[in-house]
């Protein structure tokens, strides 16, 4: 999806020998000049036909919409989306950063797949109503940034410098200030991953999939090593003891830096990202 599909070229290399054993997903994003000039429906098709293409398949197994465009209504998104189940040219969709509101509206018209939102030790207002009504409807959650893009991994500081198009320079939670003012919450995962002979990253995820084991987290990073850490995270294991000392050691603590779910193709977070990214 990024760079003009260009991590999607590096995908579909990777991923071609065994394809048919893979789920695999990619993002669409919907642009209100683009869409007004020739058609909704057009454009979606002629995205998902240039990422098939790039991703050498025939089928996409779950098509997101990158960021719902408030130009746009979801509810003509979600019948387009119907016709591609449809024609078996894509297997389901998701959702992006979406409140329950949206989500109920999309599903009632093409059952929602899943639903792609920011959720982490740090950001947990999908807990109120989206998990609860994607659990209640068989709608899969897959929460991105669930280290807080590096911080709860105690290896962001107050002198961590993010340079050239690293998004993480527009994330309330790691200015320089709210990096400081979070650190006890840092501290705390520290303690438990001694206890637990793990790293703070690794004791964010076990959380995660304890409290939720319904959900997926995809951590992202460039480094391998980190990568191979986050996997290991699977095999760490809280007791509900320790579950829920964590939580009262936590719930002593406010958040500094918040960011939310509910962001939209319109929002300004969004467009410094589409600048940032040359997207």
């Amino acid at each position: 999806m990024f760079e003009a599909g260009h991590n999607e070229h590096l995908v579909g290399k990777a991923v071609e020998p065994f394809r048919k054993d893979i789920t695999l997903a990619t993002k669409l994003y919907l642009n209100t000049q683009e869409v007004e000039n020739n058609g909704l429906e057009k454009v979606i098709r002629e995205h998902l036909k240039k990422s098939m293409k790039n991703l050498k398949t025939d089928y996409i197994d779950l098509y997101y919409l990158h960021r719902i465009n408030r130009d746009i209504p979801i509810e003509d998104v979600a019948l387009v989306m119907g016709k591609l189940i449809q024609e078996k040219q894509i297997r389901g969709w998701g959702l992006s950063q979406v409140t329950k509101e949206t989500i109920q509206k999309a599903h009632e018209l093409t059952p929602v797949t899943a639903v792609q939102n920011l959720y982490s030790l740090l950001e947990r207002d999908c807990e109120d109503d989206v998990f609860p009504y994607c659990l209640d409807n068989q709608i899969g959650v897959v929460a991105f940034s669930p280290i807080a893009s590096g911080l709860l991994s105690g290896k962001v500081t107050s002198e961590t410098k993010f340079e050239g198009d690293d998004v993480r320079k527009f994330l309330p939670q790691l200015t320089q200030e709210n990096i400081v003012k979070n650190q006890p919450i840092i501290d705390i995962l520290h303690q438990f991953a001694k206890e637990k002979e793990a790293t703070p990253a690794q004791i964010s995820l076990a959380w995660m999939l304890h409290k939720y084991p319904n959900v997926v987290p995809i951590p992202g990073s460039k480094n391998k090593d980190r990568i191979i850490e986050n996997l290991q995270a699977s095999s760490i294991t809280l007791s509900n003891e320790e579950f829920k000392k964590l939580e009262k050691a936590l719930a002593q603590h406010q958040v500094f830096g918040h960011r939310g779910h509910n962001e939209s193709e319109n929002s300004d977070f969004s467009k410094k990202w589409k600048i940032n990214k040359r997207y």
